[in-house]
């Protein structure tokens, strides 16, 4: 009485290709992850060099963050607002804003450069990094 055919119990080839082609941007995604972590940590690198601090300790987790409050004249003892439920929603991102500010002054950079470095954090570190500005201490 009812006919379910037989088609549907067939895998097709395009349900199989799919496999290979998640795996390749799962490898192109990883790829460019990783290229630009690389980029990232040397910019870094670059920017506590020029701060007169060790340039290793751009690669620390949580050392880096020590080093960079210091470079911005910012008592190292407020990452611990960090570890603090619910105060670190609005800690964290107080504290990057105000980091970032006095970073571009340390550089003798302006306000919109400070901005620059809030909302695109990437272009702004690498030209922090490797342009001609130097650290005033």
């Amino acid at each position: 009485m009812y006919d379910y055919g037989t088609e549907s119990f067939y895998v097709t080839a395009s349900a199989t290709g799919n496999t290979g082609t998640i795996a390749i941007s799962m490898v192109m995604y990883m790829i460019v992850s990783l290229c630009i972590t690389i980029v990232s940590i040397v910019a870094l690198w670059r920017i506590f060099k020029k701060a007169g601090k060790p340039g290793w300790a751009s690669i620390i987790p949580i050392y880096n963050l020590v080093v960079m409050f210091q470079i911005c004249d910012m008592s190292p003892w407020l990452i611990l607002l960090n570890l603090i439920p619910f105060v670190n929603f609005v800690s964290a991102p107080i504290l990057s804003i105000v980091m970032n500010a006095k970073l571009a002054g340390k550089f003798g950079k302006g306000v919109g450069f400070a901005l620059g470095l809030i909302f695109f954090n990437f272009i702004f570190t690498l030209i922090l990094a490797f342009g001609d500005s130097e650290y005033e201490g």
